[in-house]
């Protein structure tokens, strides 16, 4: 654009009469001084074109470092080769009549030439290198070359980048046959490369400054020059000057990089340790959590790794056991495993027992590989060991010890309360168990069947139950209840219950009568919120009739006297294929100080089932939809006349069925049927 701007005015002729040689000197000219601008400013820059009736003046500005403190701390031909810059300023300085350079207060830095338009000046031939008649460099001018990098390209630089370029101006200022750079990062891989330049053979007189760095990162800055280069003809000290000056300006670079990789580590580290937890977090369950133990070690932390915990009886038992190449499980497996053939080393029990000791710190171990042993420590105690292989090629720097510790202690913390948890749980349904009849009673003529479906499995403990006692060989107490709540509480007040109950009605009480004692030993609790809802009956066999054909005595089924206290109403299923709501309401017991009750009586003829429920039936959801005392009426009539097993399976999967959610209440379901 410059050119054809410069076309288009009426320049003085030249010998062919087109004015070319004015505009060939203004535009070779303008574009070294754009060359400049591009390769030390770094920055955008701008050309402006001023024609008078005596010169053309071109101007470019930039916002960099300005091009004549460049030109002038370039090097010249004074080490034994000829230097590479500042040949456009020297252009300039030839071809134009006048040229200058100037700094504005925002920043911007311009540099201008003039050329005459009277006459136009002959353009020399590019020189191959400065006249040795040039200026010998300063100390000053030397130490700016080398160590200034303008703000711009700088910005854009990596690290490792910068080193590079610092490495390549310090080889070509002592013109050295090679210059490099190591960095040990003090993570056990031994020092490594960071930049070179030059061939580098590895002979030569050579100079090695050490980089001013922090622990644990160590490095060197080494020079070496040409075994054609006499030592005479090197300035050692010279050398050396400028070698430390460059040494602190690339450990500085060095060492940013190396804190930014710090910091992407910590942020992997703590995104990893936060992904850990929520893993180790997902499951109670022992087993579960002891296996996402060594999935999340390998391969991060090493390439095989193995959980040993400590059984109750003292011993180590092996959890888990992971390998990045599961073809060597087997092997790893015979050799940690305890149990196996030939068991653990010598120097793996020499370390679970340095562990058991003193369990604050990782050890070292050797066999099968070698790796680290951490001890699984949770609430002052020793509860397992967590073994790492090393990893692939290298051994455990120390921030893989100290996450391969965090990661212990949040193992540890984790099956601990696992542990705790299941021992809580199975103390729990052990609860729950004894709250129900080990058996139901095995009677001549009268078939008994029971299920119970629990809310939760884990640690709450429901308040529905079930019982059948036998008062004599002819009399039963059949009871179905639900305390209110779960828990503890729940658990107390139905085993309450049930015993009192179960004492009152041995004492040849009516059954009205027993209960009304129930509820007054429950309010004497003072725990109004601990009320229950009670359904029982006292099933009676019915005197026989006559012989069967077997010679012994018929009967005609079961009497049944019935009461419900805030209960729901039983079933009563004929053979015959009906089914019915059976019994009239009642207050709960531990609610009120006075209970109102109604016993009414019921006959099970042959092949009838009464079959008694808790309100987790009726009451179970589907949405907004309930399952209902008529969908239970449906069921129950599509099993008239079969065993009471049989009646209680369909009801059971009748709900289960209804919906496929988890269960929000218990469920306890209790069939008497009268034998044909």
């Amino acid at each position: 654009m410059l050119q054809e701007a410069l076309r288009d005015l009426d320049l003085p002729t030249s010998e062919n009469g087109d004015g070319g040689d004015l505009v060939d000197t203004v535009v070779l000219l303008a574009s070294e001084l754009c060359e400049n601008a591009v390769l030390h400013a770094g920055t955008e820059f701008e050309v402006a074109l001023t024609v008078t009736d005596d010169e053309v003046t071109v101007a470019v500005t930039d916002r960099g470092a300005g091009p004549l403190e460049l030109h002038l701390a370039q090097p010249r031909q004074r080490y034994g080769r000829a230097a590479s810059h500042g040949r456009g300023l020297a252009l300039v300085q030839r071809l134009a009549t006048t040229w200058g350079t100037r700094h504005e207060s925002d920043g911007r830095h311009i540099i201008w030439f003039s050329v005459s338009r009277g006459s136009v000046p002959v353009a020399p031939a590019i020189p191959a290198a400065p006249p040795d008649t040039e200026r010998v460099w300063s100390t000053a001018e030397q130490a700016r070359w080398l160590l200034h990098v303008p703000a711009a390209l700088g910005d854009r630089l990596e690290p490792v980048e910068l080193v590079a370029e610092l490495v390549r101006r310090l080889r070509e200022l002592l013109d050295a046959d090679s210059v490099d750079v190591k960095v040990d990062e003090g993570d056990g891989t031994g020092a490594r490369e960071v930049a070179r330049d030059g061939a580098g053979h590895g002979g030569g007189h050579a100079v090695e400054v050490r980089l001013p760095m922090t622990a644990p990162l160590r490095g060197v800055l080494r020079v070496v020059h040409r075994l054609t280069v006499h030592p005479a003809g090197v300035d050692a000290d010279r050398t050396r000057d400028l070698t430390e000056l460059i040494a602190a300006r690339i450990a500085m670079a060095v060492e940013s990089d190396w804190l930014r990789g710090v910091d992407q580590r910590r942020r992997a580290w703590m995104t990893y340790l936060a992904e850990t937890s929520e893993l180790l977090g997902q499951s109670l369950d022992v087993d579960l959590a002891v296996a996402v133990v060594p999935q999340v070690v390998v391969p991060r932390l090493g390439r095989w790794c193995a959980v040993h915990l400590v059984e109750p009886s003292g011993r180590l038992r092996l959890a888990a056991l992971t390998h990045a190449d599961e073809t060597k499980l087997p092997e790893l497996r015979s050799v940690l495993d305890p149990d196996a053939t030939p068991g653990l080393p010598a120097e793996l029990r020499a370390r679970f027992a340095e562990l058991g000791r003193d369990g604050s710190a990782p050890v070292r171990f050797a066999v099968p590989t070698d790796g680290i042993a951490l001890p699984l420590r949770a609430r002052g105690r020793t509860i397992g060991t967590l073994l790492v292989g090393r990893p692939d090629g290298r051994p455990h720097s120390p921030e893989d010890i100290v996450m391969a510790g965090d990661i212990a202690r949040r193992a540890a913390l984790t099956i601990h309360n696992a542990q705790s948890t299941g021992a809580h749980v199975a103390v729990s349904q052990a609860l729950q168990q004894a709250l129900l009849p080990r058996a139901l009673p095995v009677v001549p003529g009268v078939d008994f069947a029971a299920e119970y479906l629990p809310a939760s499995t884990g640690s709450d403990v429901g308040g529905d139950f079930y019982d059948v006692l036998t008062v004599d060989p002819s009399h039963w107490l059949v009871s179905i209840g639900d305390v209110c709540g779960k828990g503890a509480r729940a658990a107390a007040r139905t085993g309450l219950v049930r015993d009192v109950l179960r004492v009152l009605v041995r004492d040849d009480r009516p059954l009205p009568r027993a209960i009304e004692m129930l509820n007054e030993v429950m309010i004497e609790a003072g725990d109004p919120l601990q009320f229950c809802t009670l359904a029982a009956a006292m099933v009676s066999r019915r005197r026989p009739t006559g012989v069967d054909p077997s010679g012994r005595s018929a009967h005609t089924g079961l009497d049944v006297e019935l009461v419900l206290a805030g209960h729901v109403q039983p079933v009563l299923v004929r053979a015959e294929g009906t089914a019915e709501l059976i019994g009239q309401f009642g207050t709960a017991v531990g609610l009120l100080p006075s209970v109102r009750l109604t016993c009414t009586p019921h006959r099970l003829g042959p092949g009838d089932t009464l079959l008694v429920y808790t309100d987790g039936v009726t009451e179970r959801r589907r949405g907004r939809e309930q399952f209902g005392a008529e969908r239970l009426l449906e069921v129950a009539k599509g099993v008239a006349g079969r065993p009471a097993r049989q009646v209680v399976a369909a009801v059971r999967e009748a709900v289960e069925v209804f919906s496929a959610d988890p269960l929000d209440d218990d469920v306890a379901l209790l069939a008497v049927r009268a034998a044909l």
